[in-house]
């Protein structure tokens, strides 16, 4: 990666992780997708994404993002060549992921640095396309990816890509990492999941109406590790499982309170603390440019 003076300089981009406050599943399509409903938490913690443009239409990914992820299967990568197909664009990108959101976790990590690059090229590159339409060709890539390219929180329907902004209250979460890389589709195909939940409203969200998370009994049941971070968890609060992955979190109203609570959890556990995001960095972040 040896730069010369004619090379355009590296600019660094922030990928937010995120939390699914609840995801309750009211049925399924025609297609075979489920129908969701869900409230998206952006968080103030996660990857880094570096980019460099390149005038020889390349985009190359350089170093590892998530072990056992070919180049051609990464979604930073699959996002640079969908925009530069969309945009018609002859520029090209390297690209350089500094995972810190554990893969398979629900946290969001692969979605949110697609959508980085998708929203920073679209800025380097000059291609301009517009959030609407870079929402459209995230959905592409992934359910969650919208959400981190409009970059607010959100009530969310339908496969997750119907988004309505919603105000959130300051909070702050201790999250934990049992290390189990949850396999979606397979989760999805579970026989003890329940697909057919009664719609929840906003109003049921809002005045704290306990509402779930359908993938929780599956994955405490199938997986020990799991059902270990709960255990721990509930010596603090009331734990709750994110997205359709492995990790889990319980809230807390102040950073002292979350930092406090994470201290009494067993040294064996991976956890740590993050502050709950009112909008993205990386939309903040693309203001600042």
């Amino acid at each position: 990666m040896s730069e010369t003076s004619a090379t355009p300089a590296w600019t660094v981009w922030p990928a937010p992780a995120k939390l699914n406050l609840f995801l309750r599943i009211t049925g399924r399509r025609a297609d075979g997708y489920h129908l969701l409903q869900t409230v998206f938490r952006l968080l103030d913690w996660g990857d880094t994404i570096r980019l460099r443009p390149r005038e020889d239409g390349r985009v190359v990914r350089h170093g590892a993002s998530v072990a056992g992820v070919a180049e051609q299967d990464d979604l930073t990568v699959r996002a640079a060549l969908l925009l530069q197909k969309e945009a018609n664009s002859g520029q090209g990108a390297d690209i350089v992921v500094e995972k810190r959101i554990p893969a398979g976790g629900g946290f969001g990590g692969g979605s949110s640095d697609a959508a980085t690059v998708l929203v920073a090229l679209d800025a380097l590159w000059g291609t301009n396309l517009g959030v609407d339409r870079l929402a459209e060709l995230g959905l592409r890539l992934g359910a969650d990816v919208p959400v981190f390219v409009r970059g607010e929180n959100a009530w969310a329907e339908g496969v997750g890509e119907v988004l309505r902004p919603i105000e959130l209250p300051p909070a702050w979460y201790v999250l934990a990492d049992p290390g189990v890389h949850a396999p979606t589709a397979v989760l999805f195909q579970s026989t003890e999941l329940t697909r057919d939940a009664a719609p929840a409203t906003m109003s049921d969200f809002v005045s704290g109406k306990p509402l779930g998370n359908a993938f929780e009994p599956v994955l405490r049941q199938r997986e020990t590790a799991v059902e270990a971070a709960f255990a721990a968890l509930s010596s603090i609060g009331s734990p709750r499982l994110t997205g359709s992955g492995s990790g889990c979190f319980v809230e807390f109203a102040t950073r002292e309170s979350a930092e406090a609570a994470l201290s009494r959890l067993p040294a064996g556990l991976r956890a740590w603390t993050a502050a709950g995001a009112r909008r993205s960095s990386l939309r903040s972040a693309l203001e600042a440019k």
